[in-house]
């Protein structure tokens, strides 16, 4: 057996800069911290932005959604799946493509982000609070650019 230890000060520099493990740190921080918000409303954070994400006029194909919420198809179709057993969001059938399906928020998942709207705003006041001198708007553009690279 070889020893595949890395140098101590190469597990350091990974801890302190790298962005990947940062980033996956504060955002496990954050999920919990909203799943707690949103417990008592018996929702997650991950169905917080999904229900908020269909409750305007736009009527997005599971894949459109999935696509804007950065998620994989199965874990999609999974989290409409865990809604639409709660009578939260109900699935119809894409007119132009009937093979395709649009999620809707039902009246009880419009109730549910109206409840979810003001605990929202709260902790993110309550977050932004946390970064002085930090601008929401201007964080979320610089997480933004984290795009999946092009391969070749």
């Amino acid at each position: 057996m070889t020893d595949a230890s890395i140098p101590l000060d190469t597990v350091h520099l990974i801890r302190d800069e790298c962005l990947c493990l940062a980033t996956q740190r504060a955002a496990r921080r954050m999920a919990r911290r909203f799943d707690l918000v949103f417990a008592p409303l018996g929702v997650t954070n991950g169905q917080f932005s999904l229900m908020v994400a269909l409750s305007g006029a736009w009527q997005p194909r599971l894949g459109a959604l999935a696509q804007f919420l950065a998620m994989d198809s199965t874990t999609m179709t999974a989290a409409v799946k865990t809604l639409a057993q709660r009578d939260l969001v109900h699935l119809t059938r894409d007119a132009a493509d009937a093979r395709a399906r649009i999620p809707c928020l039902t009246d009880q998942g419009r109730r549910v982000v109206a409840a979810a709207l003001p605990l929202w705003h709260a902790e993110h006041q309550s977050v932004l609070a946390g970064l002085p001198g930090s601008n929401a708007r201007d964080i979320a553009r610089m997480l933004e650019g984290l795009r999946q690279p092009a391969t070749g």
